[in-house]
C-alpha cells in the first residue's frame, strides 16, 4: 500500500482528477455485466435461452465498446474534436442488441415486469454516458428523452397500462438525465482543474519573465551610457591617430577608465542578483507563491534588514530553497514564513500544507543548506504533522 500511496501522491492535481474521471466511466461499464446478471436473477419466470445468451453477450460487448468509446471520447475532448462516428454507431448497435434481447428475455406476456424497461434503459444510458465526454448537456437531454420514451414503449408492449408505462418512461428519463449530467459535470471539473494548472504555469512564467526584464533593464542602465561613451571616444581617438594630432593617448586612457568602471558596475549588478538578501527574498517568496496560487503570509520581515549581512545571506538561501520545495514537492494552498528575533538567536520558520509525510526525505537542497549553516553554528530542522510540513532554521545572533 505505501507504493500505491506514493504512486498517487506523486501525481499532480490535474492527473489525479483525470484518473478519477476516467475510472468513474470505466467503473460504470465494468458494473454493466453485473447489472445484467442481477436483472436475470430478479425475474421469476424462465427466460428463453437464446434471449438470455444475447442479453449477456450484449452486456459484455457494451462494456468493451463503452470503455473504448470513453477513451476515444476523452482524447477527442482534449483536442476539441467530435466523437468518432464508427465507434459511436457500433457501440449503440451492441447496446441496442442488449436492450432488444433484454426486452425479449424479460417479457412474460401475462404479468408485466419492471425488468423490461430497465433492460432497455441501462445499456443505452451506459453508451450515452460515454458520449457525455464530448456531447453537450442539450444533446444528452434529447437522447435521455429518447431512452425514456423507448423504455415506456417497451413497458407498454409488455402489458403495462398506458398511464403506468408513461410514468415509468418519465421516471427513467429523469433518472437517465441525472446520471448523464453527473458524468458531464466530472468532465467539466476536469477542464476546470486543467485550466487552473495552465494558468498557474503561465503565472510562474510571467514572474520569471518579469525578473529577467528587471535584470535586463538594470544591465541596460549600467552599460548603455558607458558603452555609448566608449564608442564616441574610440572614434575620436581613431580620428586623432589618423590625423597625427595629440590627445589620442588621453582618449584611450579615458576609454580604459570608463571600461573598468563599467566592469565594476556590472559586477555589482550581478552580485546583487547572486547575493541573497533576506528582505528581498521574503518579498520575492510572497510574490512567487501568490502567483502560483498559494496564499502566503510573511511575518517579521520589517526587522530583517537589521541583521548582519552574513546572517541575512544564510537565511535568504533558506527562504529560496524552502519556497522551491513548496512549489516542486507539495500541493500547498497556504504557506507561512516567520522570522523571530531574540538576544541569543534568530529563527526562521517556513510552514506549508499539502505535503505527503511519507515522502519526506533530505535531498541535495536541504543537505546543502545544512552545510551552509554549519560554519555559522546554525541548525536546520524539518518536521511533518499530517500534511503540514515545517522547516525551521536557527542561527545564533553572534554567528557573523
Amino acid at each position: 500500500m505505501p507504493t500505491v500511496a506514493r504512486w498517487w501522491s506523486n501525481r499532480s492535481d490535474p492527473e489525479r482528477v483525470e484518473l478519477y474521471t476516467r475510472w468513474s466511466f470505466y467503473s460504470l461499464f465494468a458494473a454493466l455485466p453485473l447489472i445484467a446478471l442481477g436483472l436475470l436473477g430478479s425475474a421469476e419466470d424462465r427466460h428463453p435461452p437464446l434471449a438470455v445468451a444475447l442479453f449477456v453477450a450484449g452486456a459484455i460487448g457494451t462494456t468493451a465498446g463503452g470503455i473504448l468509446l470513453t477513451r476515444r471520447g476523452l482524447a477527442a475532448h482534449q483536442r476539441s474534436e467530435p466523437l468518432p462516428q464508427p465507434t459511436v454507431v457500433a457501440t449503440f448497435a451492441v447496446a441496442g442488441l442488449m436492450a432488444a434481447s433484454g426486452a425479449w428475455a424479460f417479457s412474460s406476456g401475462d404479468d408485466p415486469t419492471p425488468a423490461v424497461p430497465w433492460s432497455v434503459a441501462v445499456p443505452l444510458t451506459a453508451v450515452l454516458t460515454a458520449c457525455a465526454t464530448v456531447w453537450t448537456t442539450r444533446e444528452l437531454t434529447a437522447h435521455a428523452l429518447t431512452v425514456g420514451l423507448l423504455s415506456g414503449v417497451a413497458s407498454y408492449v409488455d402489458g403495462t397500462p398506458l398511464p403506468a408505462a408513461a410514468t415509468q418512461g418519465l421516471a427513467l428519463f429523469a433518472a437517465v438525465l441525472g446520471v448523464l449530467v453527473a458524468f458531464r459535470i466530472t468532465v467539466w471539473l476536469l477542464d476546470v482543474v486543467q485550466e487552473m494548472a495552465r494558468s498557474r504555469g503561465v503565472a510562474l512564467q510571467l514572474a520569471v519573465a518579469e525578473e529577467r526584464l528587471r535584470f535586463a533593464r538594470d544591465l541596460h542602465d549600467v552599460m548603455g551610457r558607458d558603452l555609448s561613451t566608449i564608442a564616441v571616444k574610440s572614434q575620436l581617438a581613431a580620428a586623432l591617430v589618423r590625423r597625427g594630432q595629440a590627445g589620442a593617448v588621453e582618449e584611450l586612457d579615458d576609454i580604459s577608465r570608463i571600461a573598468e568602471g563599467s566592469l565594476r558596475e556590472v559586477r555589482e549588478v550581478v552580485r546583487g542578483y547572486r547575493t541573497a538578501n533576506l528582505a528581498g527574498e521574503l518579498a520575492g517568496a510572497r510574490s512567487v507563491l501568490r502567483a502560483a496560487g498559494v496564499a502566503c503570509t510573511v511575518a517579521g520581515d520589517e526587522a530583517a534588514e537589521a541583521l548582519p549581512e552574513q546572517l541575512q545571506a544564510a537565511l535568504a538561501w533558506v527562504v529560496r530553497e524552502a519556497v522551491t520545495n513548496v512549489l516542486r514537492h507539495s500541493r500547498a494552498t497556504h504557506c507561512t514564513i516567520t522570522v523571530t528575533f531574540s538576544e541569543q538567536e534568530t529563527e526562521l520558520a517556513v510552514i506549508n500544507d499539502g505535503t505527503d509525510a511519507t515522502a519526506i526525505e533530505w535531498g541535495n537542497g536541504l543537505t546543502g543548506l545544512a552545510e551552509r549553516l554549519a560554519p555559522l553554528g546554525g541548525r536546520l530542522d524539518v518536521a511533518a504533522d499530517g500534511d503540514r510540513f515545517t522547516l525551521t532554521t536557527t542561527l545564533p545572533r553572534g554567528a557573523a
